[in-house]
């Protein structure tokens, strides 16, 4: 005997894959699925525009998309249980390939509509299966204490690597056709205006979501599910939702991180629709504001990415988690703040204000995050974790679809600016009276007195890998 442990042993069901193929394979997953929405982010609105759509109309289409993903992510969060992984993923990518079909081809407005509830219903969907199915893969080759962080890790950043490259492809295609009427005129000409130089991103996203099919399908292989029924997932969907409700009604902190949550949503809506057209104007074409708008995006990425980052530096500036978060939404306000005292004028120094404020509005949101989670994690244990952050994204969607409902009926102008500015401010002085971090244990604490248990909830499926990238709703 040499000592050494052994292996666990392989499970078939997951193709005999190691660790290091299911990294590769899930990495490429995460690629290919963020990739397309990627791609629209630059010319969504500015297509939509360009299709006869007033802003009021294109943040109704937003608000579909919200409404949508935040109606069906409780519903849909066991189905992976229930049918596997791999096919939910599937059926997201093929609804996702519908979505963006309607979306780069439809002149109406229900055509876009529709397109954007698919593209919600798939994101509700997608919430989750990828993950656990490299989990699940991990765990099946090496045993429940297998490192999964390098994998998460690698997954992550794929995705934002998708989002940022995604984001300059669909900004640059259409301003490369622009360059030269011809190709665009012609374009437009023979497809009788179904096909336009701004809509190419989309069907080329519908392409790419036909390549994630097929990979998923070939690729992820797993074991079949025990029997069970849909009905029975469904059933515990009003259980689940009244333990959500209930961890805000009884607990103040959690309550706050769920305000702050919809602040972001509120900052989200305003940033996402209002952007485009203030770079469409300031280049004097779609296609150029296009372009403009994906490096913004693009770089809108990486200040969220360097937020995370420094977001345990700013706790430990501050001298706590509370303090950073009231300091990272003040940074949120200040962003907001500037872009509307620059709506009015198009001058260098204006410009240059707008882009530093754009990026303090994700440098904050990014430094923001990881606090707010550390907090919300520290307060309640296993049973309810998944709850809250279920809770949580609903709480940035359902905002996120009013306030931008609220800045598309609003006249042009700082007011949408000033509003959501406003509602971060609001959020952020939730955090001037500190709350008192629930301690890991239980039992008497130190000076004899009573220690707060940390608050327990029904089990939900978590759907925290959609926030990781909250700002990368489809625009």
């Amino acid at each position: 005997m040499t000592g050494r442990p052994v292996p666990a042993a392989v499970s078939p069901g997951h193709g005999g894959l190691d660790g290091a193929t299911a990294r590769r394979r899930y990495v490429t997953v995460s690629f290919l699925f963020w990739l397309p929405i990627g791609m629209s982010i630059a010319t969504g609105v500015l297509l939509f525009t360009e299709r006869g759509m007033g802003l009021a109309a294109i943040a109704g289409f937003y608000a579909v998309h919200s409404l949508t993903a935040a109606a069906m992510e409780l519903p849909t969060g066991g189905l992976s249980d229930v049918i596997g992984r791999r096919p939910v993923l599937a059926i997201a990518g093929l609804l996702n390939l519908t979505a963006f079909t309607l979306i780069g081809l439809g002149a109406a407005g229900w055509a876009i509509a529709l397109g954007m509830g698919l593209m919600g219903l798939a994101r509700a969907l997608s919430s989750g299966p990828a993950e656990a199915w490299y989990v699940d893969t991990v765990h099946a080759h090496a045993g429940p204490d297998a490192d999964l962080r390098t994998g998460l890790a690698r997954g992550s950043s794929a995705t934002s690597a998708a989002l940022a490259l995604g984001t300059l492809l669909g900004g640059g295609l259409p301003w490369l056709l622009g360059l030269a009427p011809g190709p665009g005129e012609w374009l437009a000409d023979t497809t009788v205006g179904l096909v336009i130089p701004l809509s190419l991103p989309a069907l080329l996203g519908a392409l790419v979501e036909g390549v994630f099919v097929l990979y998923v399908l070939s690729a992820l292989p797993e074991p079949p599910r025990p029997r069970t029924t849909l009905r029975r997932v469904m059933g515990g969907v009003p259980a689940a939702i009244a333990a959500g409700l209930r961890l805000g009604a009884r607990d103040a902190l959690i309550r706050r991180i769920l305000l702050t949550a919809s602040a972001a949503g509120a900052a989200l809506a305003a940033v996402e629709l209002l952007t485009p057209g203030r770079a469409a104007a300031l280049m004097g074409t779609a296609e150029s504001g296009a372009l403009v708008f994906a490096g913004l995006a693009c770089a809108g990425f990486l200040c969220s990415a360097l937020g995370s980052q420094l977001a345990p530096l700013v706790a430990r500036f501050t001298g706590s988690s509370e303090r950073a978060v009231l300091a990272s939404l003040g940074l949120v306000a200040l962003g907001l703040t500037l872009l509307g005292l620059t709506t009015h004028t198009m001058s260098p120094l204006a410009t240059t204000v707008a882009v530093t404020g754009y990026g303090l509005v994700y440098l904050g949101l990014g430094a923001a995050g990881p606090n707010e989670n550390d907090l919300l994690h520290r307060r309640v244990d296993a049973s309810g974790r998944a709850t809250a952050l279920s809770v949580q994204s609903l709480s940035l969607q359902l905002v996120a679809a009013g306030a931008g409902l609220g800045a598309g009926a609003l006249p042009p102008g700082p007011l949408p600016w000033l509003l959501a500015a406003t509602a971060v401010l609001a959020g952020a002085l939730l955090w001037v009276r500190r709350a008192a971090p629930a301690p890991p244990h239980h039992g008497p604490s130190a000076t004899g007195g009573p220690v707060a248990a940390p608050v327990p909830a029904g089990p939900l499926h978590d759907t925290a890998p959609e926030e990781i990238h909250p700002h990368a709703r489809p625009t």
